[in-house]
C-alpha cells in the first residue's frame, strides 16, 4: 500500500522503528487514526481479503493476540495462532527453516517472542512480511500505539516531554527512545545509572535527535526528572521470561522510581500517566498477591492511585494497539 502519495509499503517487516523514517512512522499513525474513525463509525474496511497470517507466540500475551485477531478480522484475513508449544521454533526445526515453511503457508508472520536475532532471521528467511510483537529488545507496535495515544490527548508529537521511570535498559524504553527521538519529542530514562539504556543505542539515537529537533536526557533522580513532563510512563520492574528472584533485588532498586501521586504533582496537571499493561497497582494478581506477602508491597511499579486516575490514559493506549496493528498489516499487505 502507498501512504502519503510516495511511499510504499508493500511486503514491508516491521521489525524495530529504527527501520523508519519520521515521515513513514507519520504516515502508519495518520492510517492508524483513519482506521480507527472508520471501526468507530463502523464502516467496514476488508483491505486485505482472503489473506492469511500466522501469529508466533513464544510469550503470551492477552494484547497483542487480541489485537492481531481483531484486526486480521477487520481486514479479512484468517490468523492462526501458534502458542509456545505448537511450534518447534529454533527446537526440532530451525527459525530458517520455519520461516521458509510459514512463508510457503502464509502472507505474513507476526512474532512475539525473546532476542530481536529471532524476529529478523524470520523476516530474512519468510519471503512475506514479518510483524515484531515483541521481543527483548523492542517492542514497535506497542509504541506505535503510544505515539498515537499522545497525539490523540495533546495534538502533536513534536516538543512533547516523556519520562519513563524504572528499568530503563529493556525493550520498553529501548523502543519509547527511538520513538521520541525519531518523532522529535523529549525522552528522559529515569533509573538508577545501571538501568540506562544500552550506550551503542543511545549514541543511534543522539544521532537521529541531531535532525529530528529532539532532546534525549538521563536521570537518577525523580522529582527532577519529571518536571514539566506531558507523559509519565513505566512498565514493570521483571519482565516475561526473567526468574522470579529478581523480584528481590528490582524491589530494593527500583521502588524509588515508582509512579505515584506526588511525582503525578510534581509534573503538573498536564502530565498524564501511560503503562503497557499488565500493571502491578494493586492485589488482584496472583504475583501482586505474593509480593506482597513478601515483602508488603501494595503495589510496585505504579500506585492504584495514579492508575486509576483522570490522568491516567492507559486503556486508550490498549485499545491503541489494535489500530495501530491494523495500520501496519494493512500498510504491507493491502
Amino acid at each position: 500500500m502507498k501512504l502519503n502519495g510516495d511511499m510504499d509499503f508493500t511486503g514491508r517487516s516491521f521489525l524495530k522503528l529504527l527501520d523508519f523514517t519520521p515521515a513513514e512512522i507519520t504516515a502508519l499513525l495518520d492510517l492508524s487514526a483513519r482506521l480507527k474513525d472508520e471501526k468507530k463509525k463502523g464502516a467496514a474496511h476488508r483491505l486485505c481479503p482472503g489473506k492469511n497470517i500466522a501469529l508466533v507466540f513464544e510469550k503470551t500475551s492477552t494484547r497483542t493476540r487480541c489485537s492481531f485477531e481483531v484486526a486480521a478480522a477487520d481486514l479479512g484475513m484468517t490468523a492462526v495462532y501458534l502458542d509456545p508449544k505448537s511450534s518447534q521454533l529454533g527446537k526440532k526445526e530451525s527459525i530458517a527453516d520455519t520461516a521458509r515453511v510459514l512463508g510457503r503457508v502464509f502472507d505474513g508472520i507476526e512474532y512475539r517472542g525473546f532476542g530481536q536475532d529471532r524476529v529478523e532471521t524470520l523476516a530474512k528467511y519468510a519471503g512475506v512480511p514479518v510483524w515484531n510483537g515483541l521481543t527483548n529488545e523492542a517492542h514497535p507496535t506497542q509504541v506505535l500505539a503510544d505515539l498515537l495515544t499522545i497525539r490523540e490527548h495533546f495534538g502533536d508529537l513534536k516538543g512533547r516531554k516523556l519520562v519513563f521511570l524504572g528499568d530503563a535498559g529493556y525493550n520498553m524504553a529501548n523502543s519509547l527512545m527511538v520513538g521520541c527521538a525519531k518523532m522529535g519529542m523529549r525522552f528522559t530514562a529515569c533509573s538508577p545509572e545501571d538501568y540506562f539504556p544500552n550506550r551503542d543505542l543511545i549514541a543511534q539515537c543522539r544521532e537521529i535527535a541531531a535532525g529530528t529537533g529532539a532532546e534525549l536526557a538521563f536521570e537518577t533522580d525523580p522529582m527532577k526528572a519529571v518536571q514539566g513532563a506531558d507523559v509519565l510512563y513505566t512498565d514493570v520492574w521483571v519482565s516475561m521470561g526473567e526468574p522470579d528472584y529478581i523480584w528481590d533485588h528490582r524491589i530494593r532498586e527500583l521502588r524509588p522510581y515508582q509512579v505515584n501521586e506526588a511525582l503525578m504533582a510534581q509534573a503538573g496537571p498536564q502530565c498524564r500517566f501511560m503503562h503497557c499493561l499488565p500493571a502491578f497497582h494493586d492485589l488482584e494478581t496472583e504475583t501482586g498477591r505474593d509480593i506482597h506477602e513478601k515483602y508488603g508491597l501494595d503495589c510496585m511499579e505504579v500506585t492504584d492511585a495514579v492508575f486509576e486516575s483522570e490522568q491516567s490514559i492507559v486503556f486508550d493506549e490498549a485499545e491503541n494497539r489494535m489500530h495501530t496493528i491494523k495500520a501496519v498489516m494493512a500498510a504491507a499487505m493491502a
